[in-house]
Formats: structure tokens, sequence, C-alpha cells
């Protein structure tokens, strides 16, 4: 799919049909060169000074033979000049280096740091915000980011560099507006690691006043071109930037030749960085335009009477891989401690069976979301701030599955929701491999999730006095911390 912010293409010299001012620097001989013609022209003009031609009853006019000399010295300024430009420029546009996009001198360390993706280059980062790149700026001394992407299996093959605007390399593409150009360690469909490659995208754009929005998304996977994202991440990013998204493919005419961006933004350690108050910023932006999109604020307000005070509880269940063993017998402890709280409403959803927009409306209606660790978690962020979190493990994580483990924990910390803590099944079955061996997290990984009654209503019972204090507290006017859009999102 050809797109239609391609300019025209930067050709070899014989192809070029036009001039441009030169401001480049000539060599030392060069130099020596303008210097000699300019005093001899000085040389002409003061002769020609002192020269007080006579009219001349002939028809032709009297051209004494310095004025001939000067028109030549012109012209050979002006030749000279010409033949510096193009000589420099040609210089420089064969100068152009192209680097590998996957350096593999940081295959063990490429997601610390100095990263392997564009390795060459420093991020810019200030305080509380994310890591970024941008093109062009001060720090890439105003020259463009250049590509030649297309290798989808190995980023080691795929190159960039750095070009000034008037010299880009022979045969370059120009695309005009901005690009954001992600790169990550895992992939776009999940909507946990799409969301973290994205979200810092959605950082920069409120640090610059939402001023404008991307023309095209350029992604990358370990330096291998990906053309899609998934439909969650897809339509989460739509909503936030008020429109479709252009995935670039690099799918036009043209070869391995190089891609040049008219201004670029280079994301590479996800939302690292982040000051806790941009993030709220991020996820409240991401949460208001959702509501907007599919149309989840009245529906909200419609669910609470038109008031509010009633509590929204939602066991969002899971198939196969860290799902509940006996998933009826979960829903009904829940819902027996729902019923004691006046004004409680259980909802039993499953993430695989819901659109985008159902997800939204969900949360939309929830205070206290349920579920088993696992990418739907993600969805938390959606529910109004201070909205409480439980969350359940199948045996054996705590030990083996890492500091991964812990990130919906981070997650509700960094969108301003209560995680109100974990609950892991203790009937752990021995690994059958010794000490830590990463072996035993492939067996425990994909396990299910038992129960226990009395852990799960203590726990419930406790979750639900505490939303029920909250809404009281809010319809007193003591908290008012919770989302509300009354004046439209952010960035509007």
């Amino acid at each position: 799919m050809k797109t239609n912010t391609i300019s025209t293409k930067t050709n070899h010299p014989k192809h070029h049909n036009h001039r441009r001012p030169c401001t480049l620097r000539p060599s030392t001989v060069f130099l020596w060169a303008s210097f000699v013609i300019i005093f001899f022209t000085a040389l002409v003009e003061i002769q020609l000074l002192q020269t007080r031609p006579t009219s001349s009853p002939s028809s032709q006019p009297f051209l004494p033979p310095s004025w001939d000399l000067l028109n030549k010295l012109q012209n050979l300024k002006a030749t000279f000049a010409t033949a510096t430009c193009s000589a420099a420029d040609d210089k420089l546009r064969r100068a152009v280096t192209f680097l590998p996009l996957k350096d593999l001198r940081y295959t063990k360390s490429a997601q610390e740091g100095h990263t392997w993706f564009m390795s060459s280059l420093h991020d810019t980062h200030e305080q509380g915000e994310v890591a970024y790149q941008q093109f062009p700026s001060a720090s890439s001394n105003g020259r463009l980011l250049c590509i030649k992407g297309r290798d989808v299996h190995d980023g080691a093959w795929n190159s960039y560099a750095l070009a000034w605007p008037e010299t880009l390399p022979y045969n370059a593409t120009l695309m005009k507006g901005l690009t954001f150009i992600s790169n990550n360690h895992y992939n776009y469909d999940n909507i946990w690691h799409g969301l973290s490659s994205l979200v810092p995208f959605v950082a920069w754009h409120i640090k610059n006043g939402c001023s404008v929005g991307p023309t095209r998304w350029v992604l990358f996977h370990w330096g291998e071109l990906r053309a899609r994202m998934g439909l969650w991440v897809k339509t989460l990013m739509e909503a936030t930037f008020t429109g479709p998204l252009n995935i670039e493919r690099f799918d036009f005419d043209g070869g391995d030749e190089a891609v040049c961006f008219e201004k670029a933004v280079v994301m590479r350690h996800n939302e690292g960085g982040m000051s806790r108050q941009r993030r709220m910023e991020v996820f409240d932006l991401i949460r208001c335009k959702a509501r907007e999109h599919c149309n989840a604020s009245s529906a909200a307000t419609a669910a609470e009477g038109g008031g509010g005070g009633g509590i929204g509880m939602t066991l969002f269940m899971r198939t196969g891989a860290r799902s509940f063993r006996n998933e009826s017998a979960v829903v009904g402890i829940f819902e027996k401690e729902c019923r004691k709280v006046k004004g409680c409403r259980l909802t039993v959803a499953h993430s695989n069976n819901l659109t985008v927009c159902e997800q939204v409306k969900l949360m939309s209606l929830t205070d206290i979301l349920v579920s088993p660790h696992g990418a739907q978690l993600t969805n938390l962020f959606l529910m109004d701030r201070n909205s409480s979190v439980m969350e359940f493990y199948p045996e054996g994580w705590l030990k083996h599955a890492g500091v991964g483990q812990f990130i919906y924990h981070w997650m509700a910390e960094w969108s301003g929701m209560n995680y109100q803590g974990a609950w892991r099944d203790p009937d752990v079955n021995p690994c059958p491999y010794p000490g830590d061996n990463r072996r035993c997290m492939n067996i425990y990984k994909s396990g299910q999730i038992g129960y226990n009654e009395t852990s799960f209503s203590v726990w419930a019972r406790y979750v639900l006095n505490d939303a029920k204090q909250r809404k009281l507290d809010e319809g007193k006017g003591k908290s008012r911390d919770r989302s509300e859009y009354a004046g439209g999102c952010a960035c509007s």
C-alpha cells in the first residue's frame, strides 16, 4: 500500500532539473580560486568606473574591452560557484554512512541502557519524562533520520543514517510530516507489551502540547520491521490520536533505497524514566479518549442511576492457561459477598469474548476488578481512578516468574488505582529440576488456579467495604481523585 505522503525522490545528478543555492564551504583550493577571480573582477570594475564611454553615431553600442572582460569573469564566477556546490553536494550525499539498526555487540544487554537499536545515538532524557530521540534536533545537528528497514527476519540487515536535509542520499524518499518510530523486545499484538511500547509516544505528545499527531508509525521488533499491531492497542491509539493509524510497510517502489523523515521521534526503552505523575496523565488521556471513542461515559452514568453510589465488581475470567480450575465456585464466593453490600452489582466476563469497546465500557462500570494474572488485566487503567484490583496467580510463580509477575501491581500504581494485593495458589507441586532451573517456569507458566473459600471471602469483604467507604467519601466531597471528564479530555 503506497502512502500519499511521499515526496519526490532525490535522484542522481543526471536526473536533476533544478539547482538550489549553495551554502556549503568550499575546499582550500576552491577558496584560493575564488579569491583570484574576485580580485581580477574588482580590478576590472575599478577600471570601468574610470572609463567614460562617449556617444557614437553608430547604431551599435560602444562596449569597452573591460566590459566584455567583466561579463566573462562574472560568468566564470557563476559557473565556478555551481561546480563548487555540485561537487560538495555530491560528496556529502555519498558520505552518508548507514549502520545496522540491530548492533550485535549489545546482544547481552539489549534491554539495558545503551540498547542495540540505533546504538551510535544517545537519547534525550529530561527529568520525569520518557527517553526519546528526535530528528532533526540540536543533538542531531539539524540532520534528518534515514532508514533502510524492510527486513522482517533480521534487524542487523536493516540500517539507519543521518543526513542533511539539502543533501539526502541519492534516490532517497523524503516522507513528510511527523513519524513515530518504535522498537520493542516483545511484540505489538500482546496488549500489555504493545501498550508499553506505545505509551511513551502519548507522553511525548502531551509534553509537546498535543500540537501535532503522527502522520505514520514505523514499528520494529529487535530491529525487524513489523506491519501491524494488535486490534486492542491499535484501537486505543486511534482513539488517543483521533484518527486511523498509518503503519508504514515501505512497500512502495524503490528497492532497498533509503527513506528519510522530515520529522521523526524514536522510542526504544518503553516508558522507562517517566514520573508517576506523567504516567497518570498519559493513562488519564488514553482512558478519556477511549471512553469518548466507545461512547462509554454515558453508559457508566446510566448504570449508576444517574448519581453514582453503586459498586461494580467484575470477575474478568480467562480460559486455558491461568484460569480458575473451578470457576463456578469462585463466582459463587464473590457473588455471596457482593449480595451483602447494598448497591453492589457483580459482572462475570471473559476477555476473549468481548470487543475492544465492550471491554472499555465494562471497565467504565467497574470499581473492583477481580482477575487472574494475564494480559487482560491491562484493561485495569480504563477504570476510574481509585478503583481496586485483586490479582490471582497459579502455583510456582513467586519463585520462578521473575519481576515480570509484578507488572500489574506497577501499572495499578502508575494509573492511580488501588492494588489490593494478590493471592498465590499455595498448592505447589515440586519442580523435578534442581534449584532455579528455567524449565520449572515452563511447568508453572500455564497452570490453573485453585481457590480457598475462607481466604477469598475475607479478602472480598475487605475490598468491598473499602470501595464503599471511598464512594461515601466522594459523595461527601472528601475525595475527588477519580477521573471525571465533564470538561472534555485533555488534548481535545
